[in-house]
C-alpha cells in the first residue's frame, strides 16, 4: 500500500513483478530511502500466484497518482505487456502523466523512488530510472563555458575539494547514499565524489565505498564550495549511524 500522507506534487512509482514477495520486498527497499513517495506494490497474479494481473497494476496506478505522475517498473517482457494494456484502459489525462520505464527493477526503482522524493517531475523521475540501464553514471564532465569572471581575467578557475574518511560501518550503501544525494541536489552547483557525479545514487554505490575508505568531494570553482563543505560535514557525522 502506499503512504497515507504523500504530498500531491510527488511522482508515484509502481513495481510490476511475477512475484507478490519481490514487488513488496523492492517497496519496503525504496521506502528506507524515499518515505515520502507514493509505492505501490503491483506483483503477482489475482490469486497471488506467479504472474500478472491487469487489476492490479491499475489499481495501483490509481493509488499511486497524487497528481505529479507514475512511474512503472517492470520485471519481465510479460509485466510489460500487461502494464501497457493497463495504460490502453485508463482516460486519456491520466495516461499522459503515466510511463513505463526502460530500466531494471530494482536499480531503476531505487533511483526513481530518490529522484521522486527529491521533487524530480515525471521526467526526470523516468529518466532517473533509465539511467540503470547504464549501471550508473559516468565520471561527469562538464561542457558549460567558462564561468563569468574569469575569461575576462583570464585567470583559471580554481577547483574546490575536500577528502573525508567515510565512517559508516556498512559503508556507503543505499540508505546513506540516499541521504547524501538528496542534500547534493539542494544545491545549484556541480559536485562530484570520487570522479562520479554527487547526484547519481546508482553513480556513487557503484563506487563501492567502505568503511575507512578516503571520500574525495569536489566542485570545478568557488561556487561549488558550500556544496562540497556540506557533503563532506555529512560523510564526517557517519550519516547519524554511529
Amino acid at each position: 500500500m502506499a503512504d497515507l500522507n504523500v504530498p500531491e506534487s510527488l511522482v508515484g512509482l509502481v513495481f510490476v513483478s511475477h512475484s507478490v514477495e519481490i514487488a513488496s520486498g523492492l517497496v519496503t527497499l525504496a521506502r528506507q530511502m524515499a518515505p515520502n513517495v507514493a509505492l505501490v506494490a503491483a506483483g503477482g497474479r489475482d490469486d497471488d500466484g506467479i504472474g500478472t494481473s491487469f487489476d492490479k497494476i491499475a489499481a495501483g496506478i490509481t493509488e499511486a497518482d497524487r497528481g505529479g505522475g507514475v512511474v512503472l517498473l517492470c520485471d519481465l517482457g510479460s509485466a510489460i505487456l500487461t502494464a501497457e494494456t493497463a495504460l490502453d484502459f485508463l482516460d486519456d489525462e491520466v495516461r499522459a502523466r503515466v510511463r513505463i520505464a526502460d530500466a531494471p527493477l530494482v536499480e531503476g526503482g531505487v533511483a526513481a523512488a530518490v529522484a521522486a522524493e527529491i521533487g524530480g517531475d515525471l521526467a526526470a523521475v523516468l529518466a532517473a530510472a533509465q539511467s540503470a540501464q547504464g549501471g550508473g553514471s559516468a565520471p561527469a564532465e562538464s561542457d558549460s563555458p567558462e564561468p563569468s569572471g574569469t575569461a575576462s581575467t583570464g585567470e583559471a578557475a580554481r577547483p574546490v575539494s575536500r577528502t573525508v574518511t567515510l565512517r559508516n560501518r556498512d559503508g556507503l550503501h543505499a540508505r546513506p547514499a540516499a541521504d547524501f544525494v538528496k542534500l547534493a541536489s539542494g544545491f545549484d552547483a556541480e559536485v562530484t565524489v570520487n570522479g562520479k557525479d554527487a547526484h547519481s545514487l546508482l553513480g556513487i554505490m557503484s563506487l563501492g565505498l567502505t568503511r575507512g575508505m578516503s571520500v574525495e568531494i569536489s566542485g570545478p570553482d568557488e561556487r561549488s564550495r558550500a556544496a562540497v563543505d556540506a557533503l563532506a560535514d555529512l560523510v564526517e557525522t557517519g550519516f547519524g549511524e554511529e
